[in-house]
């Protein structure tokens, strides 16, 4: 039996204390950044519950030898219940997140942010301004505190942060370099039937001028603290909404990925209630289907990017587009459709930032085929973007209208009165008048049509002839041997305006304009052509061309008819369209009776469960054409909790119709004045570099 004195003498386990290694300032800062943007892109408060606290910081840098750290953030359960934003499940969605995050980073750097940094009494700090700033390891005094312990050094950005960081920091962002996520290291945690969901980040910090040991640190401030101008930093802080526009730009991407599902769903729905067979021919319907000719079925734009083997635009690139165009003050700021990730995809788009870098000159190309007398809003996107490209890069347009392409593909003849093919020339010049409408520079701008000018290109033409194969043509293009023979030697007479060699007026012979690079701004059924064109490019250049005469691209998503998100708005089907030259009265009425709704069927349930955004083409379209990221966002929180101004169906409709209105109109005023004879101008061959 043990004595009593060994009882009294037995050890005391240890209280657990926790070393904190200092880190360097440039990571201590950092990780504030991260926190902030994390919890601003996903719309979940910094802290000051359990459910959405981080962690304390992993000194990794101690074995990277670099400038790093690592640390979570909770948020809440299954798919981040504190956050405004669902967590996505799916890895590639994931990816983007990630992505928004680390451009949001960056951009923080970038903006050179002032980083107010305090020193304050514990108790005092936690009274005044709560735990939001703390971190899990903060919450809890040790039992045996030391002196330091009673002290808080408090860090604040400004609309991104206020919180105890895990070592000193600089002054200012811009002191820090580069944020770069490392991929391997971080995960997303989540899922509808998750008990826990949280994020994991692991960073390191690159580019830093000068040595990291601490120089650039600040000093806390020992003097007295305005705790009320702290709190207001805070309170929106701890507020469960999206509150930096790479969230916005997040939540629209998701939204789209639940398109698919969505539209999917309503599929299987309407062929299970209405017994559809399911043949070969009802399993077709579903099946994607992108060409130069057609698109039909759910769009997968990820898959579609793998199949063509175009790069999805990056955080990086994007952050680099915006440094060379609202950077260099030609432009207020990124188009709404990089924004949205409307335009999404790109070919050695970062070459052309290279070029600009350079100062190397470079022109924009991109066309119409004329299939109607009016333009929808739908033709309406590649060339608003188009627009801005040439207002950012300050640079040269061609601008190709294929006639010729129509009437071989779509042009009939009969005995009585021959064949149509003045009327798609007719075409080219009401179509012309939609796109000087769009207000393009005009001494920057050649627009040209492929009947008339095609001789002007035919040397280029037959090169490109002579380097592609029939079988290359026919395998890209799905020709056979019942195509006639204009079909097969069309994909020459579009890739020729890739080369600056097509246009020895409008840009040119010097050896500067045979180097000048090319970037075809296009929805990405377009591709082809062009995959076609950068094959052969090498032979029809000098070997000095920057980009080996490979045209560049950028690519756009697929505008949705009114009746669903499925493919791509149509001419030949009227009322899945909004065209340039309907009525108000007309647009009001195609989208009141045509546009198809995410909403519920009663008030009720509306009120009780919110619309599908996923699904509502209302919500959709005004992704595209509501240019304020604020507004768009309350009306998409209003909506989808069946709350607010925008709870219903038919006010987001009517707001749809005012921006509908409002860009249509302005749109026949400015092509009222245009005239056959200004069309001319236009398209008369003349020097535009």
């Amino acid at each position: 039996m043990a004595s009593t004195e060994n009882q009294d003498t037995k050890p005391k386990k240890k209280e657990r204390i926790i070393t904190k290694p200092i880190p360097p300032s440039t990571v201590s800062t950092a990780y504030l950044i991260l926190r902030g943007a994390t919890s601003a892109i996903l719309g979940c408060p910094i802290g000051a519950s359990p459910d959405c606290t981080p962690s304390l910081m992993q000194p990794s840098f101690i074995k990277d030898k670099y400038p790093s750290g690592k640390f979570s953030i909770a948020l809440g359960k299954k798919q981040g219940t504190i956050c405004q934003l669902d967590i996505p499940e799916d890895p590639i969605l994931q990816d983007k997140l990630l992505d928004a995050i680390e451009r949001a980073a960056n951009r923080l750097i970038d903006d050179n942010l002032v980083v107010q940094y305090y020193k304050v009494d514990r108790i005092q700090g936690v009274e005044q301004l709560g735990t939001g700033m703390l971190d899990q390891s903060l919450l809890k005094l040790p039992k045996k505190p030391k002196e330091a312990d009673g002290w808080l050094n408090i860090a604040v950005l400004e609309g991104v942060v206020v919180g105890v960081p895990p070592g000193p920091v600089v002054a200012s962002t811009g002191q820090i370099g580069k944020i770069v996520l490392e991929r391997e290291f971080c995960s997303v945690n989540a899922g509808k039937k998750a008990r826990k969901c949280d994020i994991i980040l692991k960073f390191r910090v690159e580019d830093v001028s000068g040595d990291d040991n601490g120089s650039g640190s600040v000093d806390a401030v020992s003097e007295d603290v305005d705790y009320e101008v702290v709190k207001n930093a805070m309170e929106p802080l701890l507020k469960s909404e999206i509150r930096m526009p790479e969230g916005l730009q997040l939540k629209g991407i998701l939204e789209e990925a639940d398109i698919m599902e969505a539209a999917k769903a309503l599929k299987i729905d309407a062929e299970a209630n209405n017994n559809a067979d399911t043949s070969e021919e009802a399993k077709g319907d579903d099946e994607m289907v992108v060409n130069a000719f057609e698109v039909s079925g759910k769009i997968d734009y990820n898959k579609l990017v793998d199949n063509f083997g175009s790069k999805l635009i990056d955080p990086e690139l994007l952050k680099r587009i915006e440094r060379l165009t609202v950077g260099r003050g030609t432009v207020p700021f990124l188009h709404r459709f990089l924004r949205r990730d409307i335009f999404f995809s790109h070919r050695d788009m970062v070459k052309i930032c290279d070029c600009l870098e350079k100062n190397l000159p470079f022109y924009l190309y991109t066309g119409r085929g004329p299939s109607s007398g009016a333009m929808h809003l739908g033709h309406l996107v590649p060339f608003l973007f188009t627009k801005w490209l040439q207002q950012a890069f300050q640079c040269p347009l061609v601008i190709q209208m294929t006639d010729d392409e129509k009437f071989l593909f779509k042009g009939v003849y009969d005995d009585e009165n021959g064949d149509n093919l003045d009327y798609f020339a007719q075409l080219t010049v009401e179509n012309a008048k939609d796109i000087i409408a769009c207000g393009f520079i005009p001494e920057k701008t050649f627009l040209f049509s492929d009947l008339k000018y095609v001789g002007t290109m035919y040397p280029t033409i037959v090169r490109i002839w002579k380097a592609v194969t029939n079988n290359t043509v026919n395998g890209i293009f799905g020709f056979d041997g019942s195509s006639n023979i204009g079909k097969i030697a069309f994909p020459a007479i579009q890739a020729a305006p890739s080369f600056p060699a097509s246009f020895p007026v409008v840009l040119g012979t010097s050896k500067e304009s045979a180097n000048m690079a090319c970037l075809i701004p296009c929805a990405i059924d377009q591709d082809p052509y062009f995959r076609m064109t950068r094959d052969v490019a090498h032979k029809l250049v000098p070997k000095s061309h920057p980009l080996g005469g490979k045209p560049a691209l950028i690519h756009s998503k697929f505008f949705p008819p009114l009746q669903g998100a499925d493919g791509k708005m149509s001419s030949s089907d009227e009322n899945s369209a909004v065209f340039l030259t309907d009525s108000n009265e007309l647009i009001e009425k195609k989208v009141k009776e045509y546009a198809f709704s995410g909403g519920r069927e009663t008030k009720k349930l509306q009120e009780e469960l919110g619309a599908n955004l996923a699904v509502d083409v209302a919500y959709q379209w005004l992704r595209f054409f509501l240019e304020d990221d604020e507004e768009l966002e309350n009306i998409g929180k209003d909506y989808s909790s069946g709350s607010g101004k925008y709870w219903s169906t038919g006010n987001v409709k009517a707001r749809l119709v005012d921006v509908l209105k409002e860009i249509v109109s302005e749109h026949q005023e400015r092509r009222d004045k245009v005239t056959e004879e200004v069309v001319l101008e236009w398209m008369k061959e003349r020097s535009i570099v």
